[in-house]
């Protein structure tokens, strides 16, 4: 146990903090702070000393120094149970701090803003606090280290519940969350720093992020393999995301389930009307769009293949209502995603007791935001942005005699979206609502195409075709003519483009290029 005598304050996000600190003085905890929180304080009648009257220095530089004082670090770093510390700091007229209550300029959030200069991000950069904060850490088994102003109310039922003591366990947390905060905000700046004089670098020189564990799993891809699965920190204002999606109901998450689930999500973002995506190991087995209800949408996505849906994943664009609920509940599937559940939907899926059902809480949306992927290799690992290519129709070349009718640019667009997600080498044969045939993951366009048929439930007669890189011979165009396709959308770029227009003039189909390639390996 750790008695709280006396606490530095110094934060830039003021939420609830005096309130908090009007707490901490009511447990007869001496409170001394900087200049603008101590302002604070004192407006709201909180008692508080201006930590540059402890010091005898007032706050510098426009700022920059407020804190970087012996008297306050010898303060912080002095071991209680060491009689030549504690002579020291007595001698020196230094008083032993008790908890820390910091958080630090916003840089990552100044950096965010559109316009952001150089200066402005230099200014951000703060150093006193979390200079307080790495004192304080060290010492964490006698200082309490505040970081966080969610930590306040717990924070203050301890201390009310032990008589002004922390306990040893609470102590080494807030140690270890105040260097995670740290390493996470040096990370921030050093990535910034590396990349170029205008931090618009989209790969700096060196690459440094951070998660946080969101749970342990029971094994990895296989059971002889350990995992666990991390979390992006979630910043506010966000696309959804699996790290920061909850578990309504269900069995534990396995590594597998979270790989799927991820993959069902990121096809659902792409779609801004009522969708339905299944998605069997990554790739998905059927998509279904609706201009009206989601229900629709998810038949028509089971409908492609039926029997690898069962035991997929769904992931859904819209809040699920009962209707669809029930259609979802026909079918043994491992786990749903989707941005909410209506009561009676909650109610019919909790039949389904080992169903993970997963909600994001927000709508299914790309944000604004620039973000990357990773791939972990011998020795390094990859970094990219993301595929977040959206296709305009105004880009689309035809390069056919014959140009596609307005529904199959609808149905090309629709394909094209889906085949975005399907491990090379693709093929989709789609309508305009639905997918047809997924050809997934060949060593030869050629046998993606066969595959697409051969898994197709319903006839491909009338369908379009979409390929995610270019056909390397006519043989992938003859394979999709022949199953009665009647467009076709690629990216185009071969050497052997002209033969494969001629071969599509040939069977009257109509092509299209997008001169972007949808790889996924």
């Amino acid at each position: 146990m750790a008695r709280i005598h006396r606490a530095i304050v110094s934060v830039s996000d003021k939420t609830g903090i005096a309130e908090f600190c009007r707490a901490l003085s009511r447990l007869g905890v001496d409170l001394y702070a900087s200049g603008g929180t101590a302002k604070l304080l004192r407006d709201k009648k909180v008692p508080v000393r201006f930590i540059e009257e402890y010091t005898g220095f007032p706050e510098m530089l426009d700022g920059r120094v407020k804190t970087l004082n012996p008297k306050i670090h010898g303060g912080l770093l002095a071991l209680r149970g060491n009689p030549e510390h504690m002579k020291t700091i007595g001698k020196h007229g230094i008083v032993p701090f008790d908890m820390v209550v910091v958080n630090l300029y916003p840089f990552e959030a100044t950096i965010a803003r559109p316009g952001c200069t150089r200066e402005e991000a230099i200014e951000n950069i703060d150093i006193g606090g979390p200079s307080m904060l790495r004192s304080a850490a060290k010492n964490c088994q006698s200082v309490a280290v505040v970081s966080d102003p969610a930590d306040y109310p717990d924070i203050l039922a301890k201390l009310k519940r032990n008589a002004g003591n922390l306990d040893g366990e609470t102590l080494a947390e807030l140690g270890r969350k105040a260097f995670a905060l740290t390493a996470r905000y040096d990370a921030s700046i050093s990535n910034y720093l590396g990349a170029g004089e205008d931090g618009k670098e989209p790969f700096p020189v060196t690459f440094t992020a951070q998660w946080r564990k969101a749970r342990p799993l029971r094994y990895g891809e296989n059971p002889h393999q350990s995992a666990a699965f991390y979390a992006d920190i979630i910043l506010p204002g966000g696309e959804p995301t699996l790290g920061g999606a909850t578990q309504l109901q269900g069995k534990e998450l396995s590594y597998n389930n979270i790989v799927d689930i991820d993959a069902a999500l990121q096809l659902a973002l792409e779609f801004s009307t009522p969708a339905a995506v299944i998605i069997k190991h990554t790739n998905p087995s059927g998509v279904g769009v609706s201009k009206r209800r989601l229900v629709d949408a998810f038949k028509k996505a089971r409908e492609c293949d039926p029997v690898s849906a069962y035991g997929g994943v769904v992931g859904l664009t819209r809040a699920v209502n009962a209707e669809t609920a029930r259609e979802i509940a026909n079918t043994f599937f491992e786990a749903v995603i989707a941005p909410t559940y209506d009561k009676e939907a909650r109610k019919i899926l909790s039949a389904k007791a080992n169903l993970r059902v997963l909600s994001t809480g927000g709508e299914f949306r790309w944000s604004g935001d620039r973000s990357y992927e990773m791939k972990k290799v011998s020795g390094g690992f990859l970094l990219q942005t993301s595929d977040r290519h959206l296709l305009d129709p105004k880009d689309l070349k035809v390069v056919t005699r014959r140009a596609p009718s307005d529904d199959e640019i609808e149905a090309l667009l629709f394909a094209w979206k889906v085949c975005k997600h399907v491990k090379s080498n693709a093929i989709v044969y789609a309508m305009k609502d639905r997918t047809v045939g997924v050809g997934a993951g060949q060593m030869s366009r050629v046998d993606s195409a066969k595959i697409a048929v051969m898994k197709a439930q319903h006839p491909t007669q009338g369908t379009v075709a979409a390929s995610d890189a270019f056909f390397p011979f006519r043989d992938g165009l003859d394979v999709a003519a022949k199953a009665g396709a009647t467009a076709v959308i690629q990216p185009g770029g071969s050497v052997r483009d002209a033969e494969v227009i001629a071969a599509a003039d040939e069977h009257g189909l109509a092509m299209v290029f997008t001169g972007v390639r949808h790889f996924r390996h």
